[in-house]
């Protein structure tokens, strides 16, 4: 789910926290060594993303928050802000050259430059959480 958060809304606030749960405490985030990632470029999106974008030849950024259940990608553009929820049962993570976000038929990639590289210990930590919330549904060997 996409939201125009430029303003504060109630209303926003609390989809958010009925889709990926309420922010970690601040106790609980410096014990995890943060929960938020620095502003990465975007490379590519998918076409049903590419209104949320800049439209002229500005670079794209956005930055990511971990939720307890799941990730919210702040997007800017121009001067408009755009959230995009995704809950952790639709979170999916590829690592090629950069990495790219995949959830409900939508994704964003992000450019492989020094910017990516600083947050490399925090899309670690983001795969280590996605990992432990599959873990929840193994069934294999009941």
């Amino acid at each position: 789910m996409i939201l125009d958060s430029t303003y504060t809304n109630k209303e926003h606030k609390n989809i958010i926290n009925d889709l990926v749960g309420k922010p970690y405490s601040f106790i609980e985030s410096f014990k995890m060594g943060g929960i938020g990632s620095k502003r990465m470029i975007i490379e590519d999106v998918s076409p049903n993303l590419k209104q949320y974008m800049n439209s002229v030849a500005d670079i794209n950024y956005a930055n990511i928050e971990m939720r307890p259940g799941g990730i919210i990608m702040y997007i800017n553009k121009g001067l408009k802000n755009f959230t995009w929820i995704i809950p952790n049962y639709q979170l999916v993570i590829y690592k090629t050259n950069g990495a790219s976000i995949h959830a409900q038929g939508k994704y964003v990639q992000f450019k492989n430059n020094k910017t990516f590289k600083e947050n490399k210990s925090f899309l670690n930590k983001l795969l280590n959480t996605k990992v432990i919330y599959d873990e929840r549904f193994n069934f294999q060997y009941l």
